[in-house]
């Protein structure tokens, strides 16, 4: 049986200088399998909302050494700026809006031009996406991600499949904001959408388009009750809109049709998503990575979709 084409791919930027030597050599080497490529997104564009007081911000130049020592090492086979090109933020926002938005991150200061800029310039069937942030473990004689194909070739209402998130419980509950049911195949069905951690099909992606564009509510609140077109071209025009995150789109979407987000149910895999920032995570960074890839975890981390930082260090 030939095995499908897939690609991984990390975003990263200036926020993410003092851990992604350490996190994105972990996640190339926990997920074990024969990618097409590797590839880093940078984000070269201005910080903007809550990621400007991000602690341990770095300078560009410093964020291009990084990626370029990823390069050398052979971590990753490519480096490609996201495109910020106006033509292409017009055309392929058409594509997956169903209009033009004049803005390429949300609220927050998250790329989702970037987000869909992987999808549009992935070679490969299939595309896994990791935050640079996020921390797997994974058995060696295991790959989450021939699960995963194999579910979504077998299931057509799976848009994105995942690791199980957290370290496994022994009850198998998981501490969730969002409810879920669990299927007999073995995984978990969500309607809502994580971008931290995804596998996607591309060519069913484009199919699960266009999906709506969330604005955050005004402070005049008659307006939030205005159809979306005149909302987003309201925003366009005036400039004072801010969009909601990319997963609460495709959430919205999922919502709307038959489609999942499927979580597998399999212990032997799992992500950990560390919200810490500070020097003493940065400092403990390279032992809790060492502990997650022997599947070593605090008792008291199971099921928790974030790491809790005072079980670790």
């Amino acid at each position: 049986m030939v095995t499908p084409s897939c690609s991984l791919w990390i975003m990263v930027a200036r926020t993410d200088v003092a851990f992604m030597m350490h996190t994105i050599p972990h996640l190339v080497r926990m997920s074990n399998f024969p990618f097409e490529e590797k590839v880093l997104a940078v984000d070269t564009a201005p910080l903007s909302g809550e990621k400007v007081n991000r602690p341990g911000v770095g300078t560009m130049e410093e964020l291009r050494n990084c990626t370029q020592v990823l390069l050398q090492r052979g971590v990753i086979d490519r480096i490609v700026d996201i495109n910020y090109d106006p033509e292409f933020h017009r055309r392929v926002f058409r594509k997956h809006f169903g209009s033009y938005i004049r803005y390429t991150h949300n609220y927050k200061g998250y790329p989702i031009l970037g987000s869909i800029f992987k999808i549009e310039d992935c070679r490969s069937e299939y595309m896994i996406h990791f935050d640079s942030d996020m921390l797997l473990h994974q058995q060696p004689d295991y790959s989450w991600i021939q699960e995963g194909i194999e579910l979504m070739n077998k299931h057509e209402t799976i848009m994105s499949i995942r690791p199980l998130t957290g370290p496994p419980a022994s009850d198998e509950t998981m501490k969730q904001y969002y409810p879920y049911t669990k299927n007999s195949d073995g995984f978990y069905e969500f309607k809502f959408f994580g971008s931290r951690v995804y596998m996607i099909n591309c060519q069913s992606f484009a199919k699960f388009l266009p999906i709506p564009a969330i604005w955050r509510s005004y402070r005049n609140k008659w307006l939030n009750h205005l159809p979306l077109p005149i909302k987003t071209a309201l925003n366009n025009l005036t400039k004072k809109g801010a969009l909601d995150s990319w997963e609460i789109m495709v959430s919205r979407k999922l919502e709307q049709t038959n489609y999942i987000r499927a979580t597998l149910c399999n212990p032997c895999a799992w992500t950990l998503h560390p919200k810490d920032r500070s020097a003493q995570f940065i400092q403990s960074l390279p032992q809790i990575i060492e502990r997650i890839e022997q599947g070593d975890y605090p008792a008291e981390q199971a099921g928790h979709y974030d790491l809790i930082p005072h079980l670790w260090y």
